[in-house]
C-alpha cells in the first residue's frame, strides 16, 4: 500500500512515516516527491484523486484540511475513487512537526487495520493516544 500526504500535511510526516512502515512493503510520499504527478506540489485535489484512482497501486490519502470533503466535486471525486482516507483533526494545524509525525507513526496500526477491514472510506485521525477514529459521512 502506498500512502500519499496532500499539500495540507508537512513533508517531515511523509518522509518519517515512509521510514516506518517501508520495512513491511509499504510506502508514504508527500505530494511534491509522487514523480508520476506532472504538476506534483501544484496539481488539484481533483488531479491527485484521479491519479489515485488510475493507480495500478493501492493507495490511500492523508490529508491536513477536511474541506477535501466539503468541496462536491471532490467528495464526488472521492466516493467514485473508492479511496481510503485520513484527515488529521484541526488541532494538528497548531501541533509541532515532530508530534504529527510521531502521532502517524502511534496511529499507523489503526490506520492499517481500517484499510484492511472496511470498505473504502474516511476517518478522522484525532489528536490524542486514547480517541479512536472517527468515521466522517462521504
Amino acid at each position: 500500500m502506498k500512502v500519499l500526504f496532500d499539500n495540507c500535511t508537512q513533508p517531515a510526516s511523509a518522509s518519517t512515516l515512509d521510514s516506518f512502515i517501508s520495512h513491511s512493503g509499504h510506502r508514504a510520499f508527500h505530494i511534491r516527491d509522487v514523480e508520476e504527478l506532472p504538476r506534483r506540489r501544484h496539481s488539484s485535489d481533483l488531479e491527485w484523486i484521479e491519479f489515485l484512482r488510475s493507480s495500478q497501486d493501492l493507495w490511500i490519502f492523508i490529508s491536513g484540511d477536511g474541506r477535501v470533503l466539503r468541496n462536491k466535486a471532490e467528495r464526488a471525486a472521492i466516493r467514485a475513487a473508492r479511496l481510503h482516507g485520513f484527515i488529521m483533526a484541526p488541532a494538528y494545524q497548531k501541533t509541532p512537526e515532530h508530534q504529527v509525525a510521531a502521532m502517524l507513526v502511534w496511529r499507523w496500526p489503526d490506520i492499517l487495520r481500517i484499510t484492511e477491514l472496511l470498505s473504502p472510506s474516511i476517518h478522522e485521525i484525532p489528536f490524542g493516544k486514547a480517541t479512536k477514529l472517527r468515521p466522517l459521512p462521504i
